[in-house]
C-alpha cells in the first residue's frame, strides 16, 4: 500500500515525498489507520520494520491539523535508551519539516547545558517530547513540567523498558497524564509483564502483531558448545591470525561487558565497550570511534542490538546466549546489512543449551556446531535438558583443532573445505 492511500494530510505526504517514502511497511499499513482513528493500540513489531514512522506519522498528522492546546506538551514518546531517543528525534525532524510542530529530546547525561536546553523546551511546551524515563522524571520532580494536556502517550520498545527496570518509572509518569488520552505501545515481544502493563495503562486497545522475521539468509550462523571458562580462549583463537574490521560481541550484562573488555584489552586487541554505566558523551565517542574504524571490536549489552544502524559489521559474537529468540534475531541482525555478508557465532555453555535449542526451534534449523580448538580441552555434549537425548550428526572429537575462517565470503567449517 502507498502512503497516499492512507488518510494522511498534504503536509505529511509532502514530507514523505521529500524523504522519498512511497510504500508502507506492513506495520505502517496496519497501525497508521488505527492511530488516526484515535484508538489505543498495542503493536508487536521488531526494530527495522518501520515502526517509528508508524506512530510518528499519524500523530504528526493530527497535531498539524490543529485543535490542540498551544504552548503545551501534546505528545510524550518514551524510549528505553538515549540512542533510540536520538534516532526518533532525528526522524521527527525529517517528518515534521513542513509542519508547525515542535519537539524536544529529553535524555540523560552530565552536560548541564543539555539539561537547561531540555528544561527550556519542556517549560515552553514543545508539541512532542521524546524522553527516556529516568530523565523525564528528573525534570518532573523539579515541578516545571506540565503533562496535564497530553493527548498522545507512546511507549516504544516497551519490553526493553521493562527489562531495564523502568516499570515503576513509567507508572509514575502515567500519574502526571490526563486519563483522557490516546495510548500507543510498541513492543518486540509480548511477555506477561507487557500484557499486564497494557491492561493497566491502555483503554480497550486494538492489537496488531507482526510475525518475528527470521535472520537474513546472508548471515552465516554457527555455534561453539563449550564450558563458560573456555569462551575467552575461543575468542583468542578466532583472532589469533586476523581481526575483522568490525566486530560486535554481545554479553548479557554490563558487568560481563566490563570483564570481557578488560580481558580482550589484555590480549592487546583494539576494543571498546558500550553499556548503561557510560555517560552519554562517552557512548557517543565510542560509537564514533567504532564507526570510524579506530576501534575494531565493540563489546556491548543489548542496548546496541536495537535501533543502532551500522551497516558494515562483519562478525557478531554472542558471548552469552540471548534469553529469547527475538533478542537473538536483533543481535545477529547487526551484520549482513546493506548487501554485505556477515557471520554470527554464539558461545553456548552447559547452562545455556536449552535456551539455544529454543532459538534453533524458532529458526527451524540446526545451527552448525564448530569444534573448539584442541588446546582448550574437552567440551560438554550438546544435550539440552528439555529435549530427548539424540546422537549428534558428527563426532566433535574427529574435527577438534580445525578453526573456521570468518573472512568475508569464506566461512565454511574446516571439514567442508576442498
Amino acid at each position: 500500500m502507498k502512503f497516499s492511500e492512507l488518510q494522511l494530510n498534504a503536509n505529511v505526504l509532502e514530507a514523505l515525498d521529500a524523504m522519498r517514502f512511497d510504500e508502507c511497511t506492513p506495520i505502517q499499513e496496519q497501525a497508521i489507520p488505527i492511530i488516526l482513528e484515535g484508538k489505543d493500540l498495542i503493536a508487536v513489531a521488531q526494530t527495522g520494520t518501520g515502526k517509528t514512522a508508524a506512530f510518528l506519522l499519524p500523530v504528526l498528522n493530527r497535531l498539524s491539523e490543529g485543535g490542540h492546546p498551544e504552548d503545551a506538551i501534546n505528545c510524550v514518546i518514551m524510549s528505553p535508551t538515549r540512542e533510540l531517543a536520538q534516532q526518533i528525534d532525528q526522524q521527527m525532524e525529517g517528518f515534521s519539516y513542513f509542519m508547525p510542530v515542535s519537539s524536544v529530546p529529553v535524555y540523560g547525561g552530565n552536560d548541564g547545558v543539555l539539561f537547561e536546553q531540555q528544561k527550556k523546551g519542556l517549560t515552553l511546551g514543545a508539541d512532542v517530547v521524546i524522553a527516556t524515563p529516568g530523565r523525564l522524571i528528573a525534570h518532573l520532580s523539579l515541578g516545571y513540567v506540565d503533562l496535564s494536556k497530553v493527548s498522545y502517550f507512546i511507549l516504544d520498545e516497551a519490553d526493553r523498558m521493562l527489562d531495564m527496570g523502568f516499570y515503576d518509572d513509567i507508572m509514575q509518569i502515567v500519574k502526571y497524564l490526563p486519563k483522557e488520552r490516546q495510548t500507543i505501545m510498541f513492543s518486540a515481544t509480548m511477555p506477561a509483564k507487557i500484557q499486564q502493563l497494557a491492561k493497566t495503562i491502555l483503554h480497550d486497545p486494538i492489537e496488531v502483531k507482526l510475525a518475528v522475521s527470521r535472520p537474513a539468509d546472508k548471515i552465516i550462523q554457527a555455534a561453539y558448545i563449550c564450558y563458560e571458562n573456555q569462551k575467552l580462549g575461543i575468542i583468542r583463537s578466532l583472532f589469533s591470525d586476523e581481526v575483522p574490521e568490525r566486530v560486535i560481541i554481545f554479553a548479557s550484562s554490563k558487568i560481563k561487558v566490563k570483564e570481557v573488555t578488560k580481558a580482550l584489552k589484555m590480549m592487546k586487541l583494539n576494543v571498546g565497550e558500550m553499556h548503561s554505566d557510560l555517560e552519554q558523551a562517552q557512548r557517543e565517542v565510542v560509537m564514533y570511534e567504532f564507526k570510524a574504524g579506530r576501534i575494531n571490536i565493540l563489546v556491548a549489552t543489548d542496548i546496541v542490538a536495537r535501533g543502532i544502524d551500522i551497516d558494515d559489521i562483519r562478525l557478531v559474537i554472542n558471548f552469552d546466549v540471548p534469553h529469547d529468540s527475538e533478542d537473538y534475531v536483533h543481535r545477529i541482525g547487526r551484520t549482513a546489512r546493506a548487501n554485505n555478508d556477515g557471520v554470527a557465532i554464539t558461545f553456548v555453555s552447559e547452562k545455556e543449551q536449552t535456551n539455544f535449542k529454543n532459538i534453533e526451534n524458532f529458526l527451524e534449523k540446526d545451527i552448525y556446531k564448530i569444534p573448539i580448538p584442541t588446546e582448550l580441552g574437552e567440551t560438554p555434549e550438546y544435550r539440552p535438558r528439555s529435549f530427548e537425548k539424540r546422537e549428534s550428526d558428527y563426532k566433535r572429537k574427529n574435527f577438534r583443532g580445525k578453526r573456521p575462517s570468518y573472512k568475508k565470503g569464506n566461512f565454511r567449517p574446516s571439514s567442508q573445505k576442498n
